[in-house]
């Protein structure tokens, strides 16, 4: 944890001076700031919206699900069981740092952290039960995109990231040779100023294992400018109602999901690689406002309903054919949740 706050003290650093050149940084496909060429020069166009939601350029939130029954099937010595999970609550802190700022080109570099600590009532001697009882799980991750102008309509996009995921503690780190790599590349067209969209490709883990999915980015407000859609399908996707330039609602859903390595599993009945393929979609809605200036406050709230909370034995591709069976399919009832973070934002 005192990494973790290093690290965000040297941000918030960085992107303080970066504040003062207007640069941008990205959470999502949409978040680039506009940028013009002067004297007759080449212009480029940007995908920023009118009205679209302020880029988060330093995220700290507090993320909590209610309670909820698990069953899990039997993995000797123990039986299969039902069990009640009382919460699942952790943090979450994310920063993006503008490293290039130019009118024909945008690089950002950003890194994220954010874990889960189960409560379960009565873990029993289930060794999935116990381990996310006793150790949780929490993901760490870097991530570098790249926004490619071409002139004032067609733009490229590109996005890597890379995440360590598991049970792991900072006491006893997780080694670097189960990183999970993630990617995406998008060719678009920003129409007009209330119109911008894209095609490609994602390699990802959003359905909690390994998939190459296509993509669809979609950002318009409406003429009235009161309402707004802001998405990058199947990963997001809102309803942006305007009430002012600082206060926003939002309407929609989020599909969330990574592997993660269960360093406490292994050898487990002869599991060799534990593997967690965790993935859920929140149905949701946000209220995002400022305070002041550039600090605004986000509150969500809706329901987590469970994608995939399956145990494999390695990281492979499945995808969606794949018949592979899992080592323990596990099932979750669905739980309310809600969100609260604050936030600078860029201006």
């Amino acid at each position: 944890m005192k990494i973790l706050l290093i690290a965000f003290s040297v941000c918030v650093t960085v992107l303080a001076h970066a504040q003062q050149n207007d640069t941008t940084a990205i959470e999502d496909f949409s978040m680039y700031a506009d940028a013009e060429l002067a004297n007759g020069a080449k212009r480029f166009c940007t995908s920023k919206v009118l009205d679209q939601s302020p880029n988060k350029l330093i995220s700290l939130g507090y993320d909590y699900q209610g309670a909820h029954n698990m069953s899990l099937p039997a993995l000797p010595p123990a039986a299969s069981g039902d069990f009640r999970v009382r919460s699942v609550q952790g943090i979450r802190l994310s920063a993006n740092v503008p490293i290039v700022s130019k009118t024909n080109i945008l690089i950002n570099l950003g890194a994220s952290y954010a874990d889960s600590r189960y409560q379960i009532e009565n873990p029993q001697n289930h060794p999935l039960a116990n381990n996310l009882q006793n150790r949780g799980l929490r993901t760490m991750g870097l991530a570098a995109t790249v926004f490619k102008p071409l002139n004032e309509i067609n733009f490229l996009f590109f996005q890597a990231t890379a995440d360590l995921n598991g049970d792991y503690s900072f006491s006893e780190f997780q080694t670097l040779s189960f990183l999970r790599y993630s990617g995406s590349a998008v060719y678009g067209w920003k129409k007009h100023d209330r119109l911008f969209y894209g095609f490609g490709v994602s390699r990802t883990y959003r359905v909690g294992e390994p998939n190459f999915i296509p993509v669809f980015m979609y950002n318009y407000t409406f003429p009235s400018r009161k309402w707004g859609i802001e998405s990058v399908f199947p990963a997001r996707g809102h309803v942006r109602r305007t009430f002012n330039p600082r206060t926003l609602a939002f309407f929609g859903y989020e599909l969330e999901g990574q592997t993660y390595r269960l360093s406490g599993l292994k050898d487990v009945n002869g599991i060799v690689n534990p593997e967690l393929r965790r993935s859920e979609l929140r149905i949701r809605l946000m209220m995002e406002r400022s305070v002041k200036n550039f600090v605004w406050v986000s509150v969500q709230a809706g329901l987590r309903y469970n994608w995939n909370f399956n145990l494999d034995d390695g990281d492979f591709f499945r995808g969606f054919t794949g018949d592979q069976p899992y080592i323990l399919e596990n099932s979750l009832t669905n739980a309310l949740y809600f969100n609260v973070s604050i936030n600078l934002v860029s201006p």
